[in-house]
């Protein structure tokens, strides 16, 4: 319980000192630790693929034709990718989905490590690549991704505004926490679990105890 408790104390006071101080003192780097650990843990990123014959030219042919789609038309990213993946990604088992990969964790659910990098280091809703595989080159658009703030500052997802334009952006419904948030939470869920785990100890050891006491009564 403890620990737990000095947990919770150290990362809700790290939303209060300056940021320049968290490399100071040992006790902060361990705050920046944990931080850290929490982010590697908790990064998702919802993306893209169009994967391409070996052919530099071809896949930079698309790249250009689909940005100047996004950006001489005004044409919504996502919409521009997903008709390209349709039409001229080799990949069968994400095509008919417009190429989407799915929810990726770093180092998690995708078999090629180029994409898998690629989900986590490509600008968040701009088109990017190509990337050489084995299977060929492969362009990316990340359509969402969390807990990336030094990459993505304070968006998480691509939007569409009102006119068909492409923005980043993060929702404004409160259903994206902050790092801060999410953390906290973290560590009150754990001060409850331990609690509970104390309680229940408790509660057993005082059973064995009356149990035992009945037995020597008996004997």
């Amino acid at each position: 319980i403890h620990a737990a408790l000095a947990l919770t104390i150290m990362l809700t006071a790290s939303n209060f000192v300056p940021s320049s101080a968290l490399s100071g003192p040992p006790t902060f780097s361990i705050i920046d630790r944990v931080r850290n650990d929490f982010l590697a843990l908790s990064r998702r990123s919802t993306t893209r693929h169009i994967l391409l014959p070996k052919s530099r030219d071809a896949a930079l042919a698309l790249k250009q034709k689909m940005r100047n789609r996004v950006v001489d038309d005004d044409k919504f990213v996502v919409d521009v990718f997903s008709s390209a993946a349709t039409k001229f990604s080799l990949d069968t088992t994400t095509s008919g989905d417009g190429g989407l990969l799915g929810t990726m964790m770093p180092q998690g659910y995708c078999s090629v490590q180029e994409i898998d990098r690629a989900c986590f280091e490509a600008p968040l809703g701009e088109i990017y690549g190509p990337i050489e595989s084995d299977y060929g080159f492969h362009l990316v658009l990340v359509c969402e991704r969390t807990n990336c703030p030094k990459l993505d500052g304070p968006n998480t997802r691509v939007a569409r505004t009102e006119n068909g334009r492409t923005v980043c952006d993060s929702p404004q419904d409160g259903s994206h926490k902050s790092v801060s948030d999410q953390l906290i939470e973290v560590s009150i869920f754990l001060v409850g679990f331990w609690i509970a785990v104390s309680f229940a100890g408790g509660i057993l050891a005082e059973a064995v105890c009356s149990l035992t006491d009945k037995l020597g009564k008996l004997s």
